[in-house]
């Protein structure tokens, strides 16, 4: 399975609009959590970003120092073709498990239920490593049983209690209660921070 979810794969789905995860643009749980914060200097990850619609809403509210990482080239351009002066160097074509920098908000949005399962504890360690010492990662996390068939894959708020306590203190893990109606009562907001 690892290998199958490679760039290879993802720039194809892109190519091929098979892009189904794609909003079209920022969801509310996402929305609100932004509108509340205040200090518009922190330095933001958007990893496994797409087509990034999370992007335009933080820049169209004051925040600048924002970093896209994704594993496919196509949604990175379609950004570039869409927000022409936003800059190269925070738009990066990369493996997320090599990404290196410190990071204080880190948004997790479809991107986790996009890696193979057994990337997970990776993910995690990653994410732990990307923070900094007050960083917070915040976002959506899906909740339906997890099956052999993906992505997306599903979890549970059990696991994922049980993959993020080691590292993380878990401030919220609550199903969401503003979900766009696709996903009603499939989702899981939470906030968490490094031990």
């Amino acid at each position: 399975m690892k290998n199958q979810l490679n760039s290879d794969y993802w720039e194809n789905r892109y190519q091929t609009n098979q892009t189904g995860w794609d909003a079209g643009t920022i969801t509310t749980p996402l929305k609100n959590y932004i509108d509340q914060i205040t200090d518009k200097n922190i330095k933001i990850l958007i990893p496994g970003a797409g087509n990034a619609h999370e992007l335009d809403y933080f820049l169209s509210n004051g925040f600048n120092n924002i970093f896209v990482v994704d594993f496919a080239e196509t949604p990175l351009q379609n950004i570039k073709k869409r927000i022409p002066h936003f800059p190269e160097e925070q738009l990066i074509y990369s493996d997320f498990f090599e990404l290196e920098g410190k990071f204080d908000l880190i948004m997790e949005q479809t991107f986790f239920c996009a890696l193979s399962p057994d990337l997970r504890k990776n993910y995690v360690t990653k994410m732990h490593s990307l923070l900094s010492e007050k960083g917070k990662l915040f976002g959506l996390l899906f909740d339906f049983p997890l099956t052999e068939e993906g992505p997306p894959f599903g979890g549970s708020k059990e696991e994922y209690q049980s993959l993020f306590s080691d590292s993380f203190m878990i401030k919220t893990l609550e199903a969401a209660y503003n979900s766009i109606k696709p996903r009603e009562a499939r989702e899981l907001f939470f906030i968490v921070t490094p031990k």
